[in-house]
């Protein structure tokens, strides 16, 4: 059923749904929860953790003033716990309370919290107001929170996921799983999960429910892999390709030697080109490793051999890299190639004229985005693609690419840091390559965790390295100020950054909200040396080469994936320059400043996924996914490892037909499997 068709569902709110992707009641169903809301006991003032939603008793000193600041109508008033610690209580747009709160009553405020420059908690933010006794029928409760668009309230998700329980006993109901797996497993019914997801009793309802769900969608996923590699595997190599002298020359003339992971690499490919199979392999390699020349050499040997190589880049700036890169190499060292880019924001005639190139087969390289499998591409003799930063595209896109030729080899790169062995299980139609070390060239990092105290030392130290003609990127995980998280955003940190230092350097901000235009501007200007200090969100991760870029430092460091930290901090380092990563913690919490010092301790991405995975227990699966990177519904990589190799063990089982299953069962897991590949796996980033 259409999402209109739900009671109180009008066009206005069907378009806001429509914007984060659910458009019927199936879709609702498994628009599962971010995380949960947990009611907890009321605490003191002093022993709040600034980052979360707190609940403090106590009462208000004098009335409620309400009071029009712009557009806002704000009420506002002094709160005082048991202790006889005070804050400002402040809300917006309720002047209504001004009326309707006794101060002679007791109440539990629950809200964000507010601190000012010295970190002291001063307001709390849009709090709700209980009486001691409402709020104690609400204690240990949990209430799902959803990811929401602008007009899109969690209660109107709420209501609207129940309706469609109601609605929906046929998709509750149906369980694709045999029941023997789920005995083996001990995972409960998809309906008890779907129920306890949604509307759990209690963190042990969330953690079983995660786990039925997360299983689901990786034996899932790695079925329709297995499925897609039987068809590939067997596929006859149309494009023998050695490695050309020409290439050889080009590797000795290199200012640098390849490593021994490189040369392996270049070894492994080599085998594959020239084979009786086509080629299916990544290469996975940390920041840094090395992996771009190993596709150029891929590249060359295809050309020289009489063939079209392509490479996909996920963004404009990083292809425009890539295209710089490869030209100017190729001039440097007297090699004939022609390469070409392609890319969206180029003009029509523009395209038609690369388009032309491409059919008549003198562009011989062609460098791109998503622009290089469009319908309006045809080549003539394609016989490699390559795909760059492998997570950032859908295994579907990485067929289309090769469907634009006759079965090329394919060459995906990824810089995850994922342990080989979940590696193997979610890579599972490739063969994979693996670059364990950096090139000696590369100085090593210097790290430091620290607090927000440590702020002033940072910015001298900044100013220093900005003096010595270096660059800097700040990362924040906010794009603009909110009222209802205590974290760093881009647009009031740059403006506090220019108050601080003046109009002495350039300071710029970078955000994902941004047009295409307008970001990949200032990602040229930063690598241009035009900006000093690009303050900016996680859209940098995947961006521009700036071997003078010297200091990352990335505010609220704890609200980060160790990945996503790791890949930030490979930003840097990238020159002859010695480097420095500075994690900022806006928690003086234990655990938490213990679980950055991995990445303090060590460089490695392997190493870092590996110990984080250790950190990880039981309780990780409550709650928000870490990740961020390889994106399914609700199953974590590194959360849920543990579901992620049980399902890899059941999917060998299920396809050697080695769990006793009934042909009834087979069917209805290969009709399952069907359906996962039509609908699902193209958004699957991997």
């Amino acid at each position: 059923m259409d999402i209109d068709g739900i009671k109180g569902i009008g066009e206005k709110t069907k378009e806001l749904f429509n914007k984060i992707n659910i458009f019927d009641t199936g879709d609702l169903i498994e628009y599962y929860p971010r995380s949960y809301d947990v009611f907890s006991m009321p605490v003191n003032i002093e022993e709040i953790d600034n980052e979360k939603i707190v609940s403090i008793i106590g009462k208000f000193n004098g009335r409620l003033v309400p009071v029009i600041k712009g557009r806002n109508k704000v009420v506002s008033g002094i709160f005082a716990d048991e202790k006889g610690n005070k804050l400002q209580a402040v809300w917006y747009n309720m002047p209504y309370l001004a009326k309707t709160t006794d101060i002679s009553l007791t109440y539990v405020l629950r809200g964000t919290l507010k601190r000012d420059k010295l970190g002291r908690i001063t307001r709390i933010i849009q709090p709700e107001i209980f009486t001691v006794e409402k709020y104690k029928e609400k204690l240990n409760s949990l209430q799902p929170i959803y990811s929401l668009t602008k007009g899109l309230t969690n209660n109107t998700v709420i209501k609207a996921v129940k309706e469609s329980f109601r609605l929906h006993t046929d998709i509750i109901e149906f369980d694709y799983l045999p029941e023997s797996i789920r005995m083996e497993k001990n995972l409960i019914s998809k309906k008890q999960a779907l129920k306890d997801i949604h509307f759990p009793q209690n963190e042990s309802d969330v953690i079983a429910a995660r786990k039925r769900l997360s299983f689901d969608e990786f034996l899932m996923f790695i079925l329709a892999l297995k499925r897609l590699k039987s068809t590939d595997s067997n596929l006859k190599n149309n494009f023998k390709i050695e490695m050309s002298d020409k290439t050889l020359e080009f590797i000795e003339k290199l200012p640098f030697k390849l490593t021994t992971a490189q040369n392996k690499v270049v070894e492994e490919i080599n085998l594959d080109m020239s084979g009786e199979k086509v080629m299916n392999r990544l290469i996975q390699g940390d920041v840094g490793s090395g992996k771009t020349v190993i596709a150029q050499i891929a590249l060359m040997n295809t050309v020289f051999a009489g063939y079209q190589g392509g490479l996909m880049a996920p963004t404009e700036v990083l292809a425009k890299q890539h295209y710089n890169n490869f030209t100017e190499c190729f001039k440097k060292y007297g090699i004939e190639i022609n390469v070409v880019m392609l890319t969206g924001s180029m003009t029509a005639k523009e395209k038609r004229c690369v388009y032309k190139q491409i059919a008549d087969g003198s562009a011989d390289i062609i460098i791109g985005t998503h622009a290089l499998i469009v319908d309006k591409v045809e080549y003539k003799n394609l016989g490699l693609v390559v795909t760059d930063e492998q997570h950032r595209f859908g295994v579907m896109q990485r067929k289309n690419f090769s469907a634009k030729g006759v079965n090329p080899h394919i060459l995906v790169m990824s810089a995850t840091p994922i342990p080989r062995t979940l590696a193997i299980i979610l890579y599972g139609d490739l063969d994979i390559s693996i670059i364990n070390e950096l090139p000696s060239n590369r100085l090593p990092i210097k790290n430091c965790v620290v607090t927000t105290d440590y702020r002033p030392k940072a910015y001298n130290f900044i100013e220093k390295q900005i003096n010595e003609k270096h660059q800097i990127y700040i990362i924040c995980p906010m794009v603009e100020e909110s009222d209802n998280l205590e974290a760093c955003d881009v647009v009031s940190y740059t403006e506090n950054l220019k108050e601080i230092f003046g109009n002495e350097y350039r300071i710029e901000f970078l955000h994902g909200k941004m047009k295409a235009k307008d970001k990949n501007n200032i990602m040229e200007e930063f690598s241009m040396g035009n900006i000093d200090i690009l303050v900016s969100t996680t859209v940098i991760e995947v961006g521009v080469n700036v071997p003078n870029a010297t200091v990352m430092m990335v505010e609220n460091a704890e609200r980060f994936g160790l990945a996503a930290l790791h890949q930030l901090r490979g930003r840097v380092g990238r020159g002859g320059y010695q480097s420095y990563c500075i994690f900022v913690s806006g928690s003086k919490n234990p655990e938490k400043l213990k679980r950055l010092e991995i990445l303090n301790k060590s460089n490695d991405g392997f190493f870092i996924a590996s110990e984080d995975l250790k950190l990880r227990g039981p309780g990780d699966l409550f709650g928000i996914k870490q990740s961020g990177e390889l994106i399914f519904r609700i199953g974590d990589i590194y959360g849920d490892a543990d579901m992620l190799m049980e399902a890899g063990d059941t999917a060998k089982l299920i396809e050697n037909n080695k769990n006793g299953l009934s042909n009834e069962e087979i069917e209805i897991l290969n009709d399952m499997v069907n359906k996962y590949t039509i609908d699902v796996l193209a958004r699957v980033n991997l």
